[in-house]
């Protein structure tokens, strides 16, 4: 049954080769169900409602992705984004309910580009410089998190930052943490990041930073439905929050399906096979994930470590979901670990050099392709806003093309953004 399903043979694998493949990508990301609920409880949001929300959505796109799109892709809420909503919590004065709110609309409009051609002419309109600038930018963004809230680096009133205090514990246990996982990352060594928590946990526990009071194994909490604010995005204008959510979540999708499809050699003729049904995957686990109470949800860079154990088809995602669905059992460890920043910082940091990669194809000799990229992944951790950066490069990439002469290099809809933008930042600033 299962080689009929998915094709097994026709893909050049086996069962065994997929369920191998599969335990490989789901040890590479399960940091993302300590991180996740980490980042977003310090916005307020209950720990439990996100540690179940995040396996919750992440076995609904991983399931989805596996039986309908047959493609050896893992679903599950993304970094970045959580970081973003805690600092649009922070930042906005708004609760947590209306940003979930503003989660809940960009999910719904991703479903309705999914079915349409919208979504190919707003990837298509939005140029490279743009994309990587993003992507690097959020990476600065989370790596500035972990070391922040590590203790690494502090408030200075000189200089604003400032290097931190090596004899805290937490932040010795951080740059333990931190050295181990980047020995084991270049011993190329499988769930790298997740050993890399596990012996930083080990040594916590050992300094009496780490206590499993709560005890170790538990029922899984059924999933809460949230009561989501979706008025309170219109009230307080959180449009460009709305806008973030989206683009990222449809750039950072379609840029890691496509580079993982490309390393498992399943594009035909430079397309993804069952396009849609993939992008729906993704955007039905952030639909639920958001009435639930996570973030936005996307395909995850780390499944290329189940492609490159062998992996070809969905049987290795649904091997994904299973192991997401046993660690609901865990809950109590999981907490325990959250409440510790030096166990999640080394992984925001290192996935933070994971999105520096498309830095390299941004075209720094040519200045009105850098300038607008360099603004984006500049403004992003030092305004600690995501949408705030995205709303610069809007701004700056059509202004410098049609002063350069290039203006009819730039498509319209990048013109219309650029003009929202503007307006947004000059009658509706963050704070």
């Amino acid at each position: 049954m299962l080689q009929k399903w998915f094709k097994l043979q026709e893909n050049g694998t086996n069962v065994r080769t997929e369920i191998t493949a599969g335990m490989t990508t789901f040890l590479t990301m399960v940091y993302i169900v300590v991180v996740n609920p980490a980042i977003l409880s310090s916005a307020g949001v209950p720990f439990q409602q996100v540690f179940t929300a995040t396996v919750i959505s992440a076995i609904i796109g991983t399931l989805l992705m596996g039986l309908l799109a047959n493609h050896p892709i893992a679903i599950a809420p993304g970094m970045g984004m959580n970081a973003y909503f805690a600092s649009v919590v922070a930042s906005q004065g708004v609760t947590y309910q209306v940003v979930f709110g503003a989660v809940f609309l960009a999910a719904i409009l991703f479903v309705i580009l999914t079915f349409t051609k919208l979504r190919e002419m707003l990837i298509a309109a939005i140029p490279p410089a743009l994309k990587f600038g993003i992507t690097a930018g959020i990476g600065l963004f989370i790596a500035f998190l972990g070391l922040k809230s590590s203790g690494i680096v502090v408030p200075n009133e000189a200089t604003m930052v400032g290097f931190g205090d090596l004899h805290q514990p937490v932040t010795i246990l951080t740059l333990l943490g931190l050295l181990v996982t980047l020995i084991l990352m270049v011993r190329n060594v499988k769930g790298a990041l997740f050993v890399g928590m596990a012996v930083t946990a080990i040594v916590g526990s050992f300094m009496g930073l780490l206590n499993f009071d709560a005890g170790v194994v538990s029922l899984p909490t059924a999933p809460v439905l949230f009561d989501l604010d979706v008025q309170g995005v219109f009230t307080h204008g959180l449009y460009t929050v709305v806008f973030a959510f989206l683009l990222v979540t449809i750039f950072d999708t379609t840029g890691t399906m496509i580079g993982v499809a490309e390393q498992a050699g399943i594009m035909k003729d430079g397309k993804l096979p069952r396009t849609k049904q993939a992008l729906m995957a993704d955007a039905f686990a952030t639909t639920a994930g958001s009435v639930m109470g996570t973030t936005p949800c996307t395909a995850y860079i780390e499944s290329s470590a189940g492609v490159a154990a062998g992996g070809r088809t969905g049987l290795t995602t649904v091997v994904v979901a299973i192991m997401f669905g046993v660690s609901l059992f865990f809950a109590p460890v999981i907490q325990a670990i959250s409440g510790l920043p030096a166990i999640t910082a080394p992984a925001l940091i290192i996935v933070g050099c994971f999105m520096m990669d498309g830095l390299a194809r941004i075209k720094w000799n040519q200045f009105d392709e850098a300038f607008p990229a360099f603004a984006i992944i500049v403004s992003m951790p030092l305004t600690s806003s995501i949408a705030t950066g995205i709303a610069i490069g809007f701004i700056t990439y059509p202004v410098m093309k049609l002063f350069n002469g290039k203006g009819r290099e730039v498509h319209p809809l990048l013109y219309i953004f650029g003009v929202i933008f503007a307006l947004q930042m000059v009658y509706f600033p963050a704070h």
